[in-house]
């Protein structure tokens, strides 16, 4: 492939990339999670406070890489943030992981980078999570870019790139506590490979205290970075301990998963064939085909590429590992498919070049590249359906307990009733819910300056002097009784099989319905 060649193809699938991963980002409801993590920016974004959790919340990154963007906007307040802003990060480094492959350009062939930048671009699971506002995109771009200047190290021996490997690898720990899980296996990755292979030749190479000074910087860079951001840039002197306390937390969860526990081929059978009730069937099974021929090409290396495969092996075995640690902890969400898939497309990308380089004639690579196509076209339609189609809905398999559109229907009905009330934005108005039915509503209900939450119907104050009540569905009965028979009364749905109850006081109601009629 020739240089020109390369960077047409390579800069177009990144626009892809981004393309994808920034239109409409406002279209799904926000996910309890997401809300849960956008109230958590709102204090770093408001006051400048931020302080890392153990028990509930992951690494800091997120939020303080948010903060630049959101201020870029123009947004000093979550009222004024919206899910584009929050989602646009994410979006970003979900694209920017793309990028990183140009670090591996002389150690990857540019056949693989071009592959796999394009299967990365329109692979439904990646760009369904690089539009999430969660940790684990930034995750897999962070851990994309250790192996990028890693191997960028291990050629040159230049300081630098150790620095370099330290930040990720700091950025990786202060992301999300499961990057002890990816470092678990690049260190094994590592092993196996030396063992696999002789060792890399580097024409600077740099020896005995040159090496203990690299490996010295690096450990320092990863220190540092991960220290600044837990401890919130030195104020909060504790942050760091209390990532370490966190493993407490994060091990029991693993020993009781709850309604998060999976059998072990949860994640190789969500890529591969996913099919709910009578709905579509969803796979990128291309992609894990193509990975499956790249781990062949990796122990039958063309002649010259020695280096090549070397680095290819050791993403073989990095992936492997990750996808068989993840897959054997019954703890499983979908999105923590994400680091090692990216792996995956690495060696997907790998599979097609090598097929690519096998068809000695012209028609058989025109097959190859006819098939190459069909595939991704393939996923692209998979990438639309996902994102823009069937985004809420329950047979998508990469929807994980997806707030409902319904949900939407009861903000808007909200926000339609105050809109008639002499007090607007100072609408009272009275939640009672247990906390895993109370997300995302206090991210939904952000305008508003008087809202308040209760757990449960004992705790809460008498519901009737709110003109506006939302109660969990078990609750709606004793609501009901309370509120009398003037008030309105409403069901939505939160998720799957969680309903909410919506009233609003008779007065209120009526005016809004007026309201409604003029306006159509």
């Amino acid at each position: 492939m020739t240089n020109k060649a390369f960077r047409a193809l390579f800069w177009s699938a990144v626009v892809c990339a981004l393309f994808f991963r920034i239109v409409r980002l406002d279209v799904r409801p926000m996910h309890h999670d997401e809300a849960n993590q956008a109230v958590k920016f709102a204090a770093l974004l408001e006051r400048g406070e931020y302080r890392y959790d153990p028990k509930d919340h992951h690494g800091p990154t997120l939020y303080y890489l948010t903060l630049p963007v959101a201020r870029l906007l123009g947004e000093r307040s979550l009222a004024a943030v919206d899910e584009t802003t929050l989602r646009l990060v994410p979006a970003l480094f979900g694209t920017g992981t793309l990028i990183l492959l140009l670090f591996f350009a002389g150690s990857l062939a540019r056949e693989t980078i071009v592959s796999a930048a394009f299967l990365a671009a329109v692979s439904p699971l990646l760009t369904y999570y690089s539009r999430f506002y969660i940790q684990e995109t930034i995750l897999a771009f962070f851990l994309v870019g250790f192996v990028a200047a890693g191997w960028r190290y291990l050629r040159t021996r230049s300081p630098a790139w150790a620095a370099a490997a330290g930040f990720a690898a700091g950025m990786m720990f202060a992301t999300k506590e499961t990057s002890v899980i990816l470092f678990g296996a690049l260190a094994t990755a590592a092993v196996l490979d030396l063992v696999a292979g002789p060792r890399p030749t580097s024409p600077g190479a740099r020896k005995g205290q040159a090496v203990l000074f690299d490996i010295a910087l690096f450990l320092a860079s990863a220190f540092v970075t991960s220290w600044l951001f837990f401890t919130s840039f030195l104020t909060n002197p504790g942050g760091l301990a209390d990532s370490v306390r966190a493993f407490g937390g994060y091990l029991a969860r693993v020993g009781a998963p709850g309604v998060h526990a999976e059998h072990w081929p949860y994640y190789l059978r969500m890529l591969a064939f996913s099919r709910f009730r009578h709905g579509p069937v969803w796979s990128e099974a291309f992609v894990l085909a193509l990975a499956a021929a790249g781990s062949v090409f990796v122990f039958v290396p063309g002649p010259g590429h020695e280096g090549r495969s070397r680095l290819v092996r050791f993403i073989f075995f990095f992936t492997v590992l990750a996808a068989a640690a993840y897959s054997l902890i019954p703890y499983k969400t979908p999105w923590n498919a994400v680091p090692f898939y990216a792996g995956a497309v690495i060696l997907a990308g790998h599979g097609a070049a090598g097929l690519l380089n096998a068809a000695k004639s012209s028609l058989a690579k025109a097959a190859v590249l006819t098939l190459f196509a069909a595939g991704l076209l393939g996923l692209t339609y998979q990438d639309v359906r996902a994102n823009f189609i069937d985004f809420a809905n329950p047979t998508n398999p990469y929807v994980y307990a997806q707030t409902s559109p319904d949900f939407m229907k009861l903000v808007r009905t909200v926000q339609g009733v105050a809109g008639v009330s002499p007090d607007r934005a100072d609408t009272l108005i009275m939640v009672v819910a247990p906390p895993d039915e109370t997300w995302p509503l206090p991210w939904s209900l952000r305008e508003f300056t008087r809202v308040g939450f209760w757990t449960d119907m004992r705790r809460a104050p008498k519901l009737d002097v709110a003109p506006i009540v939302i109660v969990s569905g078990s609750f709606a009965e004793e609501a009901g009784r309370i509120l009398g028979k003037g008030y309105e009364e409403a069901f939505y749905g939160l998720r799957p099989e969680v309903v909410l109850a919506l009233f609003v006081r008779p007065d209120l109601w009526d005016a809004y319905v007026r309201s409604s009629r003029s306006s159509s």
